[in-house]
């Protein structure tokens, strides 16, 4: 199989053509530049051309200006000016294999992912809480854990919530007590968040990462829009998704090494509100994921404002950088002029210090990776314009998209599956005495015993191990009705065994011994 051709970027006013090398693409990048300078276009010209290259490629769609790499280019004087300039003889104008994705399922596919695979770090940040709150949410996703229920969707996680509230006493010895005042404050969070996002977004059929990287006809990698107009006006909600979503590809998919190009270009767009107010473990673990992800066969691609909107940790890791205009009117713009300047390879052939600033739009000075990963010196750059449209798409293309879309009817279609919500209702239905009558007796069948001892009597208090319930008819007389935790961990029992052999209940077992021996849950 021949090797994929380099990523033409653009070339310089001598007509010397600038590429991104396909072997070197995974070392990351960035793109940076003031609002108006060129940013969005780079980041088209660049989509098409790792899909060219065989990469899929994930970007979110801020402006709504990139669903327009799904419709052919028209021209225009200013593109023809270009084109002149560079000397582009293979350049065409033409549509990109795409896919369009959109939260709330409005304007693209949904995407969604399960309370579980979000985990309890990316959550306490979304829902901005506090210290106690959450060493709290923590514990509610340990106790699921330990009880076998799955975590799916945000009914799920309330749910769970208002039982750990109700039976805090009897989780007091194991895990240790937590004022019911702290559930009542993640009850009230939880509600605003759900208000929101609604309740698309948490649930099944959570997105399948490896779909991402499926590939046309033609070879060419898939253009993965996510229509991100509404979700960017909730930057934190937004910078959550995002980080989800590399973390995502960074668990589930396995070591390849340096590849001939990636399998997955990822576009970080506002990439400044991924570290706004995030804590120092979270910065941690965003730096580790950006060092090891590239094993993966994965480039991000952050793109903002200032290159000092970014860690210097993380900063240091992107090979290859197309810098925009900067404009130097105050102290701190004058500082991330120096700051950009101070990254690049030096040219003799000017000042980048006082280059950036001089910047015309679509213009930028560029350093890449060469094939033995040494930046290359930096070039005063023309980018090269995109073959797709500059601009929106319409309703009626976006609509004949969808229609005609690869993941038609994958996602479109939510599940709701027996999780931690009805579960927990099916518990308080049971341990709830009838009007005047003892309840009746919960059949404890040889089947129930031995999954309750091949589950090692997870679900209970050392006390009343549930390897040694003794079936009704053997009960002593007067024995103490069971605890809503007894009932609860009777009812995942009989929940899983009546399962057993269908995919419910398969995918049930996985999630119970997945939180056992510490993988990840479905």
């Amino acid at each position: 199989m021949p090797s994929p051709s380099p990523l033409l970027l653009g070339a310089t006013a001598e007509k010397l053509p600038v590429f991104l090398q396909p072997r070197m693409a995974n070392r990351h990048g960035l793109i940076a530049g003031a609002t108006g300078t060129g940013k969005t276009v780079t980041l088209q010209t660049m989509a098409e051309g790792f899909a060219r290259m065989g990469c899929s490629v994930f970007t979110a769609d801020v402006k709504g200006d990139l669903s327009g790499v799904a419709c052919s280019g028209k021209s225009h004087p200013k593109i023809d000016e270009r084109l002149k300039l560079l000397n582009l003889a293979t350049y065409q104008q033409r549509a990109y294999p795409a896919v369009l994705w959109d939260l709330k399922g409005k304007t693209g596919h949904p995407i969604r992912t399960t309370v579980s695979e979000m985990g309890p770090l990316l959550l306490a940040r979304l829902l901005e809480l506090s210290e106690p709150q959450s060493d709290a949410l923590h514990l509610v996703f340990k106790i699921a854990d330990d009880k076998g229920l799955l975590l799916l969707d945000l009914k799920d996680l309330k749910a769970m919530c208002s039982w750990m509230s109700e039976n805090s006493d009897e989780f007091a010895a194991d895990y240790g007590k937590i004022a019911g005042s702290t559930f009542g404050s993640l009850l009230r969070k939880l509600a605003v968040l759900e208000e929101q996002i609604g309740s698309g977004f948490f649930g099944e059929p959570a997105l399948e990462i490896r779909q991402l990287m499926r590939k046309d006809f033609s070879g060419n990698g898939l253009i993965h829009v996510l229509d991100a107009r509404e979700l960017i006006q909730q930057p934190r909600l937004y910078a959550t998704f995002m980080l989800w979503l590399l973390s995502e590809l960074f668990e589930d998919l396995e070591e390849v090494g340096d590849l001939e190009a990636p399998r997955l270009v990822f576009f970080f767009d506002e990439a400044h509100l991924l570290f706004n107010e995030a804590p120092k473990a979270l910065v941690g673990k965003i730096e580790q994921v950006v060092r090891l992800v590239r094993s993966k066969g994965v480039g991000i691609y952050f793109v903002t404002q200032n290159p000092i909107d970014l860690p210097e940790t993380v900063l240091g890791q992107l090979g290859n950088r197309v810098q925009h205009a900067l404009r130097a009117f105050t102290p701190r713009d004058q500082k991330a002029v120096r700051a950009a300047a101070e990254t690049f390879r030096s040219n003799p052939a000017f000042s980048v210090e006082e280059v950036i600033s001089q910047l015309g739009v679509g213009e930028a000075l560029v350093s890449v990776l060469d094939e033995t990963g040494t930046p290359t010196v930096v070039q005063r750059t023309f980018i090269a314009p995109p073959e797709s449209r500059i601009g929106p798409i319409t309703d009626d293309e976006r609509r004949e998209q969808l229609e005609r879309s690869p993941y038609r009817g994958i996602y479109d279609t939510p599940l709701d599956r027996d999780s931690a919500f009805e579960l927990l209702k099916k518990a308080r239905q049971q341990a709830a005495p009838a009007p005047g009558n003892d309840p009746p007796p919960i059949p404890s069948s040889e089947k129930d015993r031995e999954l309750m001892g091949a589950l090692g009597g997870s679900g209970s208090s050392p006390s009343r191990s549930p390897a040694r319930i003794e079936p009704a008819e053997k009960r002593p007389v007067g024995r103490p009705r069971d605890t809503m935790t007894e009932v609860l961990t009777k009812t995942v029992i009989r929940s899983v065994g009546s399962s057993i052999g269908s995919s419910v209940g398969r995918s049930l077992i996985r999630g119970v011994l997945g939180s056992l021996i510490g993988g990840r849950k479905r």
